[in-house]
């Protein structure tokens, strides 16, 4: 990697989608360019570990989500990256008894049903909590709002209606078979990138801008900031002078939560590829599985939201441990001995992430773009959050960050 330099034309604060997706786009621009990442590796909330010598395991993202709109599939097929295009386990695939089929199909209505209130709400132009679209009463509420904190990071009650409709998503997801996290790792593997590089102060006082870092300080004369919104509401990141519109609109897109875990699975042949384990357990405080994904010998577990922070706050391993308690309830005592922990996430605890990805809270759906607008014509923002409509995915980080550094290039007019 990188040393840190005294000085450059452009400092990009983040080694995630964003600014490797802002370092490329810079790549052929004369400008003298330097990404700065807290962590000793590429990829932010993209990271892609070897669990075990059989099983590959994506920590955090690893749907290409909007395939067909998805800047990464170009990506993956120009970096020599299989993509799996089999359809995703969440609507069929059932595996067991712990949530029979007509309950499925009627659960399925019930969602569906949610989601065209939800529409209705969002076309009228309220921006309202997403659980006032639930039906009063309906016995799939508290499952409808587990949906909610695996797709959004949070419950019903925290989201924004109009974020939610916002959100693109073309039905299309499909997969890296090495790996979401080793490809974005191999995307930014060319990029100018110093590790172990944490940024606490921005000082934007001057003609050219201070950055103060874990190794030193530098000045450069435009700024792209792609940190989670977490650390700009929270100021672990300060700007110099402040800057309270930003520090606000990133309070109103905090990160949610949702985790996964993959576990060993011993005598795997016994058990389908690809299928889809869960219950009809009533209550949002629950787990979904993906049974051999790739048919691999593991299952992974999916968690979300305030019950995700729960487990965490737990401890390392209570993750594994509930998944473990949760699949035996499913599959009977004896699957216990046939499951392992291999690997868990904890991205409410990483301290350079605090969290998953952005939900706008109900009446912040517009600081979206109050987050994405540049200050000064020096000052550029970038990262999930402050996409339109693909914030929550590695693609829309990785697009808002070619749309900042275009931003950087007609800033000194050379766009």
């Amino acid at each position: 990697m990188t040393s840190l330099p005294s000085s450059v034309d452009v400092a990009i604060v983040g080694a995630g989608t964003a600014g490797l997706g802002a370092a490329h786009a810079l790549a052929g621009s004369d400008l003298s360019t330097i990404v700065l990442e807290a962590r000793n590796r590429l990829g932010g909330r993209a990271w892609t570990v070897q669990a075990s010598p059989d099983v590959t395991f994506d920590v955090g993202c690893g749907w290409l989500h909007s395939a067909d709109k998805n800047s990464f599939v170009s990506i993956a097929q120009r970096l020599g990256f299989e993509l799996n295009k089999d359809l995703p386990p969440w609507r069929e695939r059932a595996y067991g008894n712990a949530f029979p089929q007509g309950e499925r199909d009627d659960f399925m209505r019930a969602m569906d049903e949610f989601y065209e209130r939800l529409w209705e709400a969002a076309q009228k132009g309220k921006d309202e909590p997403a659980s006032r679209s639930l039906e009063v009463g309906n016995r799939w509420n508290p499952m409808i709002d587990a949906i909610s904190t695996y797709i959004n990071g949070c419950e019903l009650k925290d989201m924004s209606t109009l974020d939610w409709d916002a959100y693109e998503d073309s039905g299309l997801n499909w997969r890296v078979r090495r790996g979401y996290g080793a490809l974005v790792a191999a995307y930014g593997a060319p990029c100018p990138v110093a590790l172990n590089c944490n940024v606490a102060l921005i000082d934007h006082a001057d003609r050219r801008i201070r950055l103060e870092t874990s190794q030193g300080t530098l000045t450069a004369d435009k700024v792209i900031v792609t940190v989670p919104t977490n650390l700009i509401a929270d100021e672990t990141i300060r700007f110099s002078p402040p800057l309270p519109s930003k520090v606000d609109a990133a309070a109103g897109l905090p990160l949610g939560v949702d985790d996964k875990v993959t576990l060993a699975l011993d005598d795997a042949e016994a058990f389908p590829k690809e299928a889809n384990l869960r219950g009809a357990t009533m209550r949002t405080a629950m787990g979904t599985y993906h049974i051999r994904p790739f048919g691999q010998p593991c299952v992974e577990g999916f968690f979300g939201g305030s019950f995700a922070r729960a487990l965490e706050d737990s401890g390392d391993g209570a993750i594994a441990a509930h998944s473990i308690d949760e699949i035996a309830g499913f599959l009977g005592n004896d699957i216990r001995r046939k499951l392992k922990p291999l690997a868990e996430s904890r991205w409410a605890h990483d301290p350079f992430a605090r969290g998953s990805y952005s939900h706008a809270l109900p009446g912040h759906a517009g600081d979206r773009a109050v987050l994405a607008a540049p200050v000064d014509g020096r000052l550029f923002f970038a990262g999930e959050a402050t996409s339109p409509e693909f914030f929550t995915t590695a693609h829309g980080a990785r697009d808002s960050g070619e749309r900042a550094a275009k931003e950087v290039l007609a800033a000194i007019g050379k766009l």
